[in-house]
């Protein structure tokens, strides 16, 4: 592992200043000084070059990014390939899609039940010796406290040793395991490429971590890790294995592209979901939300088809597990927080308390946001100390976390059991609303329910119904406080962990707070407030509305909760949007991963794409039949991907004057590599025939990335030979006018999945380039546009001085 990527989160070009500066999609290393610029200059004074890092945060590595090729590239060979297939290939194709979505459903399904029974028998068994050891003091103590201290001992020696498993694996051998991993997801399917976040290693480092860091009580959850491992099996099966051990079958032919990669990642997301909440719908819904960017009819199928495989196992193994042959798994049923049992009935007067639950969540939500960027940017500054500092600070969360479950319940009085609640009361030693802990016979401690018990149980807890007088109110406050402590400081250390539990823990508990200072004044019941509080403050802080909803449905089963579930999404939503972006846009942010919003910003409409162009290094242009040594050239001292192969005095067609310059299209350095690698050249300058380049190269052989051209030895004799470029060129880039605003070039650029966007002068003519420029994602981010030209910055500024004045 490279001790370069030991933070977490750096801080703006950090990772610039850790490695050489380096353009990847068109453009070269540059200085820039936005500094040297005076704000009084007219706006085309610039600062010379459009220049961006092309390296950020993945997991918790700092690692070379590079851009999706999500365009077809529609090249000689590509066309041929298209036009020979024959009818029985086409329908294997369509087989293998479905295939591999069972594939991914099946996978994810299983595996997320076996994390969910060792989670739940880890945690659930060292709550139960927990327990065992506080009560018996005649067994292990002769005093009374003495038993106390040895059950903190117990509980913090377990927890840390869960955590330590978890952060050794991630810090030692998989940095990319870390975190929740769906802000990658996103960025990967938004079309930038995310190194090693979907491997064997991650993989499994991912499963055993989520089992240890969730067993260890801390407060985080297996859904955002369940995203990524279904992700990762996705990636896994469309590439035939892991790149040291892959299966070479030929039907895998047709998943040799990032097309295709892209849909099958988009159905393991969905599959995630679907695994962690059990909600089928919710999870097709999340992903068409929340991480994809591209979206179609055909997809919505097959992630359907995916998360219906998923909820079908995940029933299986609860039927199988019900009977106590998987310890403590299995015994809450298919539905996690069902609250079906209780009337629902609300009526006007409701909508007041209904509105402040949402937007408290928004407040909430967005200083949730607010804080934890905070503590992701000092975390950064801990963990560039190396591994042992990424490895001290998980072990001291952890024991932070065990000191606070274990010692805040002695804060709290203890409570008379009710007769009339019919359950046993103190609850004997499994999971229940009555933990005894401290307190005598016949009373239970309300915090220690809360706190001694794993994740899921403790929302079960809150979100139970028809027990308006089981919580204190002082309790319920300092859980709520507590949890919004430990999400704050847990979210960044090198574990696996999810934002969707400890989001929903701190929700429900001051849902359920003001529903216990509103009593007198709202008719529905307190366990559907911890409900309705968990969805707001997921809304405020993620700011997912449809999605949100269904899964909230489908947790709960109760589908009576649906209106006022909208009403309070919709508040909440607007309320936090009001004052930050969601908390997975941040994280994008921070990783300095380049992801393309929907929503361009208002002064794109100021500039033009020539402009841009104007403010990048000039664009670098192959001829059609090149020469090697020329080729070997550029692709050593220039860092672009892409290149425009043009065509000069060569025979003009019909119609046209002679000595027309053509553009031919657009050849990738990838493919530039695979020709070199080959050493597929010509004695003579001469363009090849259709059935030359066949004999020597398949649509598959330039599906290969990875190699590099030094790897390449080429001799003196072979660097005079001549390579025809025609059978490797995409003969359809998409090119705008130089006069085309940036906005306008934005949502092209998103919506069709580019990765180069070659500029065309407006004025054609002798003496003028055919190719103004290439653009790339990093140059229509909008943080390097405002670098290269601190002016609109200014206006923008400006602007929003004026809107607030």
């Amino acid at each position: 592992m490279e001790e370069s990527s030991s933070s977490f989160f750096p801080e703006p070009n950090a990772a610039e200043a850790a490695a050489p500066h380096v353009e990847v999609d068109g453009g070269q290393e540059d200085e820039h000084d936005p500094e040297s610029n005076s704000l009084q200059q007219p706006l085309l004074k610039r600062s010379p070059t459009l220049t961006a890092s092309h390296y950020a945060m993945v997991g918790a590595k700092v690692s070379h990014i590079e851009s999706l090729d999500y365009e077809i590239n529609e090249n000689d060979l590509f066309k041929h390939d298209w036009r020979s297939r024959s009818s029985n290939e086409v329908l294997q194709y369509i087989f293998l899609k479905w295939t591999l979505a069972f594939l991914v459903g099946l996978l994810t399904g299983v595996t997320a039940s076996l994390i969910n029974l060792a989670i739940e028998n880890i945690a659930g068994f060292k709550m139960l010796y927990l327990a065992r050891l506080v009560k018996d003091q005649r067994r292990f103590c002769s005093s009374g406290s003495c038993r106390y201290i040895t059950g903190f001992a117990y509980l913090a020696g377990v927890n840390l040793a869960l955590t330590t498993v978890a952060a050794t694996l991630c810090v030692m051998f998989a940095p990319t395991a870390a975190g929740p991993g769906i802000p990658e997801i996103k960025a990967y399917l938004n079309g930038v490429d995310t190194p090693n976040m979907f491997g064997a290693s991650t993989l499994i480092v991912k499963i055993i971590g989520s089992i240890g860091s969730v067993s260890a009580g801390l407060d985080l959850g297996k859904e955002g890790p369940l995203v990524h491992i279904g992700s990762c099996f996705a990636s896994l099966l469309g590439q035939g294995g892991s790149k040291k051990y892959r299966l070479d079958w030929k039907w895998l032919r047709y998943f040799k592209n990032d097309r295709d990669r892209r849909d099958l990642i988009t159905c393991g997301a969905s599959s995630g979901v679907c695994a962690a909440f059990r909600s089928p719908v919710g999870g097709v819904l999340f992903a068409l939300e929340e991480v994809a960017t591209w979206w179609r009819s055909a997809l919505l199928w097959r992630t359907f088809f995916s998360t219906a495989v998923v909820v079908v196992v995940l029933r299986g193994f609860i039927e199988y597990c019900n009977s106590g042959r998987c310890g403590l798994f299995g015994r809450g049923g298919l539905i996690l927080f069902d609250v079906s049992e209780v009337a629902v009935s609300y009526h006007i007067n409701d909508l007041l308390p209904v509105a402040v639950v949402g937007v408290i969540g928004g407040l909430l939500g967005s200083l949730y946001n607010y804080v934890l960027h905070k503590v992701l940017r000092l975390y950064s500054l801990i963990n560039e100390r190396g591994r042992v500092a990424k490895l001290l600070l998980s072990l001291g969360v952890s024991i932070f976390t065990s000191i606070c479950l274990y010692c805040l319940p002695f804060l709290v009085p203890c409570t008379p059991c009710d007769p009339s609640l019919g359950a046993v009361c103190p609850t004997p030693e499994g999971s229940g609303n009555f933990k005894q802990f401290n307190c005598p016979n016949g009373y239970y401690n309300d915090l220690a329910s809360l706190l001694h018990a794993t994740n899921d149980d403790a929302v079960r807890n809150v979100f139970s119904t028809s027990t308006p007088n089981e919580f204190r109110a002082i309790s319920l406050l300092i859980f709520f406080a507590l949890y919004c402590v430990l999400g704050l400081v847990t979210f960044g250390i090198a574990v696996p962990s999810g934002l969707f539990l400890p989001i929903i823990l701190m929700g429900s508990a001051y849902g359920r707070l003001l529903a216990l200072a509103l009593k007198s004044y709202v008719h529905i019941d307190q366990g559907l407030y911890a409900v309705l509080g968990a969805a707001a403050l997921m809304s405020g802080s993620m700011r997912m509305t449809v999605s949100l909803c269904v899964i909230f449905l489908e947790l709960t089963n109760n589908l009576l909760l649906l209106p006022i579930t909208m009403f309070v999404l919709l508040i909440a939503k607007t309320v936090g949007d009001s004052f930050n972006p969601s908390i997975y846009e941040i994280i994008l942010e921070l990783k300095g991963l380049p992801f393309l919003e929907a929503k361009t910003e208002p002064w794109m409409r100021n500039l033009t794409v020539g402009e841009l162009a104007a403010a990048k290094p000039s664009v670098v242009n192959l001829r059609g039949v090149e020469k090697v040594s020329r080729v070997v050239e550029v692709l050593k001292q220039t860092s672009h991907n892409g290149f425009p192969v043009v065509d000069q005095g060569g025979p003009s067609p019909m119609g046209t004057p002679a000595n027309t310059t053509e553009i031919h299209g657009l050849v990738l350095r990838a493919h530039l590599v695979a020709v070199l690698r080959k050493k597929w050249f010509l004695k003579e300058r001469r363009r090849t025939a259709d059935w030359e380049v066949r004999e020597k190269f398949t649509s598959v052989d330039l599906a290969e990335k990875g190699h590099k051209v030094g790897q390449v030895l080429i001799t003196e004799e072979e660097m005079n030979m001549y390579i025809d470029l025609h059978p490797f060129t995409n003969t359809t880039p998409y090119t705008v006018v130089e006069s085309m605003s940036v906005a306008k070039a934005v949502v092209l650029f998103r919506q069709v999945g580019l990765r180069h966007l070659l500029i065309i002068p407006k004025y054609q003519g002798a003496g003028i380039s055919p190719v103004v420029g290439i653009l790339t994602r990093q140059d229509l981010i909008a943080h390097n546009i405002l670098n290269a030209f601190p002016h609109l910055a200014n206006k923008k500024g400006e602007k929003g001085r004026n809107s607030h004045s």
